[in-house]
């Protein structure tokens, strides 16, 4: 078994304002936290990673295949693999929560 604290982990700006912490990673899921502050975007984007996720804290706007999704805390959602995504923080206070990759997945670089 391999336990770690979120304390412990690194943390990086994948883009302005978006902040991801890889967690656990298994052979076939991992884990991250991400925190997005207030006006932050994370880019539409698709990957083949199948991705579920939980919303802590905050509320945000995921836009799933063209489509609108108001996210609050206590809401949890499942983006197929493929599929273009991207989520703003719309809100004034930070976005927090968890998101779930099968397979595992590292921590993107979306400002190449």
């Amino acid at each position: 078994m391999e336990f770690l604290q979120h304390s412990a982990q690194e943390t990086v700006e994948a883009v302005e304002g978006v902040h991801l912490t890889q967690l656990a990673v298994g052979e076939e899921m991992s884990v991250q936290h991400f925190h997005i502050e207030p006006g932050a975007v994370v880019p539409e984007h698709s990957h083949h990673h199948e991705q579920v996720g939980y919303v802590m804290s905050g509320s945000g706007v995921f836009t799933v295949d063209g489509e609108e999704y108001p996210a609050s805390p206590g809401d949890s959602y499942a983006i197929d693999s493929n599929v273009p995504h991207s989520l703003v923080n719309d809100s004034e206070e930070p976005l927090d929560g968890i998101d779930v990759f099968a397979p595992p997945r590292a921590n993107p670089d979306w400002e190449d």
